[in-house]
């Protein structure tokens, strides 16, 4: 039986084969999307802290997918619970997760997953961290206690992580030395400071957390 498909609507890319009206030959596809031999080590990066420390817009800043978002507009039931004195403009609070994907080189591909920061979403972190090879734990100066829960969940799991701590405008900058003596961090677990928003000094993070990881697990 004929096929269906025209020699002349379709073609071949890398071994892959394109049929024309669902796959753009220009398309900018990675090296490894076109070479079957090439296939990227994929890893999970879990991205915790406490409510309103700026995971969302980590894993928005730094995709290179349109991100997983589970916002909710946050209502008057929750005014009880969650802290706004340090984020009066924050409308929306995450719900399940976050998720989104950044290529760092050809063959290291991460996948991000940001956590909920509210006490009441905290049973859903087993899930969140099944799998992954280390974490980021955001932090405000403002209120450092907050990431508290985060910090002593991962060392009590075995996780490798590193804090960052995500500088807001108006705020008191401060020496990473200085936050990790008030958090006690151990010595050898990278503190930094950086910008959310900024995707140049979410990947510094990022990188961060993949060497630490890997001189913590190097198998």
């Amino acid at each position: 039986m004929d096929s269906v498909v025209s020699d002349a609507a379709a073609s071949v890319v890398g071994g892959i084969p394109l049929v024309a009206g669902f796959t753009e030959p220009d398309e900018d596809l990675k090296a490894w999307q076109t070479d079957r031999t090439r296939a990227p080590v994929a890893t999970k990066i879990v991205v915790a802290g406490g409510f309103g420390v700026g995971k969302t817009t980590l894993v928005t800043t730094v995709s290179e997918i349109t991100p997983l978002q589970t916002e909710a507009l946050m209502t008057e039931a929750s005014e009880e619970t969650d802290d706004l004195t340090a984020t009066p403009g924050k409308l929306t609070t995450t719900v399940a997760m976050d998720f989104g994907r950044i290529t760092l080189d050809d063959d290291l591909v991460l996948y991000l997953f940001g956590t909920p920061g509210q006490q009441r979403f905290w049973f859903m972190w087993d899930d969140l961290v099944r799998g992954a090879i280390g974490a980021v734990v955001l932090a405000d100066t403002r209120r450092l206690k907050d990431c508290f829960p985060a910090l002593d969940y991962f060392e009590s799991c075995g996780l490798p992580y590193v804090v960052a701590v995500n500088h807001f405008e108006g705020s008191e900058l401060f020496e990473p030395d200085d936050v990790r003596e008030a958090l006690t961090i151990p010595a050898h677990v990278p503190v930094m400071i950086m910008d959310a928003r900024r995707r140049i000094s979410a990947i510094e993070t990022l990188l961060a957390l993949v060497g630490h990881a890997l001189d913590e697990t190097p198998e």
